[in-house]
């Protein structure tokens, strides 16, 4: 798979790393559970050279945090993202960004190098810790070491000292996907001329354990759900896209679909439920 071209921020900059990210695969690994799960996104703000940053972990409780990060060179050509924590509670994003809403941590800056698919940089741990008190709980989900390689990022988050000193967030580019699916209304049992069908045309799901709960045509729960996840199979040879139907009640699979990651369209037919997605934006590339 070729890389990914980064996009185009304010004023032309190159946005490094912005996109969505989850590490479901990472949590899904039989010697991974004690490793949370995250999603983070990051976003081009109006003023070149920053980014938006949120992050989100599920854990044994729910935890979210916002951060801004300016990105700038050293005066040896290195790459220096440094941190910056909210001042209120909602500060702007858009054209409404305002440096005053936001304060500098400057001792938790990131230092490293670039290249053509990505960066890696890192903070000092130890003068970091000097500013964690002034931050609060939201320190522990702030970022310590960011690693970007294409499609890739990998962070270690302050927390995750705690968990040794190699643990980190392994995190993917999230892709999605729209489509729609449909259900017999006699469900696993209908006959072939049982026309009873319910369809839902507004299917929207992303690969990185992304799940939607199928419904009747009245609202109700159909008692299953699609789930769409990147998955590596046979000790980390094969990697796959899969597209499962999942039983609610008992949350075993019934049947699943794989294809290559890099696919744009994936689907099933069991004949009484039938499903068809296709990654967004495809249609506009054709």
């Amino acid at each position: 798979m070729r890389p990914t071209a980064p996009s185009a921020g304010p004023e032309g900059q190159r946005a490094w790393f912005d996109g969505e990210y989850g590490n479901h695969e990472q949590v899904t690994r039989k010697d991974a559970s004690a490793v949370p799960r995250v999603r983070i996104v990051i976003a081009p703000l109006q003023k070149a050279g920053w980014y938006s940053w949120d992050i989100h972990m599920s854990a044994a409780s729910e935890f979210s945090a916002t951060w801004a990060l300016r990105s700038d060179k050293s005066a040896n050509g290195n790459m220096v993202l440094t941190p910056f924590r909210p001042l209120v509670a909602a500060p702007g994003r858009a054209g409404d960004f305002d440096l005053d809403e936001w304060a500098a941590l400057d001792a938790c800056a990131l230092k490293g190098n670039t290249n053509a698919q990505g960066f890696e940089v890192k903070a000092d741990p130890a003068s970091c810790a000097i500013l964690i008190p002034g931050i609060g709980a939201n320190a522990a989900l702030l970022p310590l070491e960011i690693a970007q390689q294409d499609e890739t990022l990998r962070v270690r988050l302050y927390s995750d000292q705690a968990r040794g000193p190699d643990a980190g967030i392994e995190a993917r580019r999230l892709r999605w996907f729209s489509g729609w699916a449909a259900v017999n209304g006699s469900g696993q049992t209908a006959r072939v001329e049982n026309d009873d069908w319910h369809v839902s045309r507004d299917i929207r799901i992303d690969n990185e354990g992304g799940k939607v709960a199928l419904n009747w045509r009245d609202g109700a729960a159909s008692g299953y759900s699609l789930v769409l996840e990147r998955m590596t199979y046979r000790d980390g040879d094969v990697p796959v896209l899969k597209l499962s139907i999942v039983e609610d009640a008992s949350g075993r699979s019934v049947a699943y679909a794989w294809a290559n990651p890099e696919a744009n369209r994936i689907g099933i037919n069991l004949g009484w439920i039938q499903v068809g997605l296709e990654a967004d934006g495809l249609r506009s590339r054709q």
